[in-house]
């Protein structure tokens, strides 16, 4: 605080000094005005008061800066008038904040943007401990959020993950400590702002929130799976806190169901013998949850299995996949099942979106990827990863020499490419391997 005393009482030397001296003599029109600038305004004094001063000298080096005629000397009693006007509102600006109610300071931090919420986490213990405030919570999840964050992994680092948010258009690098290090595990699910991993043989699920490190392993389970499985994750209520189900469904039907609240899993029956067995599932399609219903594609026959976890009932449907149609998965927005994928033929390779027509139980294309952008991968063999299919899609292209971020908005039809993936104070742009849409959520807990 001594510092700050002698900094303000040398920027109110100077601004006397200004004052008495600082007007630009005619008698010697060779010197030059902006000789005289000192450069307040870009300083990086962080003192609020200094900061006061500063603005308030700001519109006087400007007019000096433009050559324009400064203001006539000023006499003591207006000085002296201008300072205790300046020193009463300060201490009003205090009196304000100090009494500011809390229940509103948690009301306008919940509507801050993620990132700067974490920053502003450093500024006192109070602020820090919001993320296990109830109320801090209920404010949160009344906040709508436009769009998700994509949590993915690299073919550089299998073991950890690059964030995407897509408002700030940054990619962030977090570290989740408590995930197995000698261990490939990837991202299949997300609910409520918690990610499911689940390592590559198939074998052990763990969830967390990446924004928090909150992060639980889940129990074995009854059944043992050695081939791939389809993962599904929805919600008991409108947030985390009411619990969370995981569904995995292999494709000789054998599925069960994790529950949160009783930290087990249950086997709640078997597939009914009117769906198909084996089920050639999509692996490549992330699974889609629209309520309590998820949704998983198939082939042989093409079409979309349906189960309603809190029902139980299994559905089935035959809908014939579009023709030359490659790399396919499903999507999902405001309620309505969708449907991305490479439409490829001769040498022309487009990216279109495709919606489900309930009535018909056809696909309906909606929108295709400009052509000026289609025309780069015209006579390559690409291939096209789905990383996030909620609402904002984010898509992979690659072939030998090319690799591409692009994220499609269904909700103004808005394709956009995505800035490189690179490791702070690094130039090796990362390959993206997989990754999974979440809704970031300080507040959800494993």
């Amino acid at each position: 605080m001594e510092g700050v005393a002698v900094l303000r009482q040398l920027v109110g030397q100077i601004q006397e000094l200004w004052e008495l001296y600082g007007s630009f003599c005619p008698d010697h029109p060779h010197l030059n005005p902006r000789w005289y600038l000192l450069d307040l305004d870009n300083s990086s004094v962080e003192d609020d008061y200094c900061g006061l001063i500063m603005g308030e000298k700001s519109e006087y080096l400007k007019m000096l800066e433009t050559n324009k005629s400064p203001p006539c000397k000023r006499s003591r009693r207006e000085k002296n008038r201008e300072k205790s006007l300046v020193s009463s509102s300060t201490a009003m600006e205090q009196q304000i904040w100090k009494e500011f109610p809390e229940d509103l300071y948690e009301g306008v931090i919940a509507r801050l943007p993620i990132a700067t919420f974490f920053r502003f986490r450093s500024v006192c213990r109070k602020w820090n401990s919001l993320l296990t405030s109830n109320s801090f919570s209920q404010h949160f999840a009344e906040v709508p959020r436009v769009h998700p964050w994509f949590y993915t992994i690299t073919h550089e680092d299998v073991n950890s993950g690059a964030m995407y948010d897509p408002s700030m258009r940054k990619w962030h690098h977090p570290s989740i400590p408590f995930l197995p290090a000698k261990m490939i595990i990837l991202p299949v699910a997300s609910a409520g702002g918690l990610v499911c991993f689940l390592d590559i043989g198939h074998r052990n699920f763990y969830i967390c929130n990446p924004l928090t490190d909150s992060f639980r392993e889940l129990p074995p389970r009854s059944v043992r799976v050695w081939s791939r499985v389809a993962v599904g994750m929805i919600l008991n209520g409108n947030t985390a806190s009411s619990g969370y189900k995981i569904v995995w469904l292999g494709c000789n039907g054998d599925h069960e169901i994790y529950d949160s609240v009783q930290n087990s899993w249950t086997r709640p029956g078997i597939v009914p013998p009117s769906i198909k067995l084996p089920l050639s599932l999509n692996f490549r399609s992330q699974t889609v949850s629209i309520g309590t219903t998820l949704y998983f594609m198939r082939a042989e026959p093409d079409g979309i299995l349906s189960y309603d976890v809190a029902t139980g009932v299994w559905k089935q449907f035959i809908i014939p996949s579009p023709l030359h149609l490659t790399d396919h998965t499903l999507a999902e927005h405001k309620g309505q099942v969708m449907l991305v994928g490479l439409l490829s033929k001769n040498a022309a390779t487009c990216v279109c979106i495709w919606e489900l027509q309930k009535m018909t139980l056809l696909w309906k294309e909606v929108d295709r990827m400009p052509n000026i952008w289609c025309l780069e991968f015209y006579g390559k063999h690409v291939r096209m990863t789905c990383l996030g299919n909620r609402g904002l899609l984010m898509l992979s292209l690659r072939s030998r020499r090319m690799n591409r971020l692009i994220t499609y908005d269904m909700s103004d039809k808005q394709w956009q490419k995505v800035p490189d993936c690179m490791l702070p104070r690094g130039r090796k742009r990362q390959w993206i391997a997989c990754g999974t849409a979440f809704h970031p959520c300080p507040t959800a807990l494993a």
